[in-house]
């Protein structure tokens, strides 16, 4: 039932704002309701931030509802004020292409586009393109009140600063959202559009619109937001040290990606399970408990990074990032690359070796010398002696063992281990 669905949502906390909703609870319990979410081509990668509007529009084609996924080739150019302090740069055509064809892959690996719901890709610039200024500013800027669009937050913040301002570009940036929304209306039988909560102003100037240009007072068209993301303890969601957490493996590998969920705080991990995934709430409730009464499992964190993993990179990139974790453990190192071996150890020592060199054989005693983990040979055989020493995770128990090519553990690195903690990559070189 549709009313569920919207309850279900605000049990989860994911409603900010919602318009005529027993009229929209109705609508969608009616039958398969055609709706929208809008992406403008910012970057050439969707990050994390875009999971939550990307999940809610896949909950609701599960549900038999029509996503309509609107690609802003044409809004791109101008740039959405929304949550932002400062006018974005402008991008051109060949920079707005090249964002376009990297999102739109990542996209639509969330939905289907099989069946009675299929879903829809659509590129803006495709009817904004088309505008007249002059019949654009008699047919639709004389239903906008410049007031009314100045006390939308995403223009008024922008208004009190001073030094920033907001210039004409994006202030018509609303009417352009708005048109979209109509011609969705007219050409999809589009009925709802969804998005964050800084889009709210945006979406009610697209409802208001429609409802001018067709006279229907209340019930025509219709808007959900959600709040946008935030930490418990105040973190931007998303950023990490080392920055942006993007849905492109190239930016982002899986195993960062991965790690990125898995190490979500434990005063988070809950609601982040209610936000972005499908799991039922006796699901949620039995990983709640398990995280009340035995955190160090993180059983919460492991199943929230497997789910969001497998969405985004599938299965077989989850299981290689799920390997590759335990490898700080002390797991085997299979199935693991050069590039997730170096993120795996980003942050420990590393040594450069010649290639001829280890092709020739290193004696593992000098190895430990040339890392720095032993001061001297006898240090080296007594740390073997004491089995305190790990190649690729394995044990060494000979010090007369001789490190060869045989003994990489990727293409071109091997892993040396001091004790349980001690780690140190050695990197082979050509030069």
């Amino acid at each position: 039932m549709a009313d569920s669905f919207l309850k279900g949502l605000r049990a989860r906390k994911l409603i900010h704002d919602v318009s005529h909703e027993t009229e929209l609870e109705n609508k969608l319990a009616s039958g398969s309701v055609p709706f929208y979410c809008g992406f403008d081509p910012t970057a050439d990668s969707l990050h994390v931030g875009s999971m939550l509007p990307l999940t809610m529009m896949r909950r609701l084609q599960r549900l038999g509802h029509k996503p309509i996924l609107v690609l802003g080739s044409g809004t791109g150019m101008i740039g959405d004020p929304s949550g932002k302090s400062e006018e974005r740069t402008l991008l051109d055509d060949d920079a707005i292409a090249h964002n376009l064809e990297g999102i739109e892959a990542q996209a639509r690996a969330f939905f289907s586009f099989e069946g009675d719901n299929a879903a829809v890709v659509v590129r803006n610039d495709e009817w904004l393109r088309k505008l007249d200024l002059i019949a654009f500013l008699r047919d639709v800027g004389k239903h906008f009140s410049v007031n009314a669009m100045m006390a939308k937050d995403s223009v008024r913040a922008r208004l009190e600063d001073r030094d920033q301002g907001i210039s004409y570009t994006e202030f018509s940036y609303m009417l352009l959202q708005a048109y979209d929304f109509y011609w969705l209306y007219k050409e999809h039988g589009c009925v709802l559009q969804i998005g964050g909560s800084d889009q709210w102003g945006n979406i009610t100037a697209g409802i208001d619109f429609i409802r001018r240009k067709t006279g229907n007072d209340k019930g025509q068209a219709f808007g959900l937001t959600f709040p946008l993301v935030t930490t418990s303890s105040g973190t931007k969601f998303g950023k990490t040290e080392q920055g942006t957490v993007w849905l492109d493996p190239k930016r982002t590998s899986p195993y960062r990606f991965y790690q990125y969920w898995l190490n979500t705080q434990d005063s988070d991990v809950v609601h982040f399970l209610r936000m972005f995934t499908e799991l039922s709430d006796q699901e949620i409730a039995a990983l709640e408990k398990q995280v009340a009464e035995d955190p160090g499992k993180r059983e919460a964190q492991k199943s929230l990074a497997r789910i969001m993993c497998d969405l985004v990179h599938g299965n077989d990139e989850t299981v290689r990032a799920e390997n590759a974790t335990q490898v700080l453990f002390g797991g085997k190192l299979t199935d693991v690359d050069d590039a997730t071996l170096a993120d795996i150890f980003s942050d420990v020592p590393s040594t450069e070796v010649k290639a001829a060199e280890l092709s020739a054989g290193i004696a593992i005693v000098d190895l430990l010398k040339t890392c720095g983990l032993s001061k001297s040979n006898g240090e080296a055989r007594r740390t073997i002696d004491g089995g305190g020493l790990y190649l690729n995770n394995e044990r060494v128990s000979d010090s007369a063992m001789m490190v060869t090519s045989d003994c990489l553990a990727t293409d071109s690195m091997l892993v040396l281990r001091s004790g349980k903690k001690k780690y140190h990559l050695v990197k082979i070189v050509s030069r």
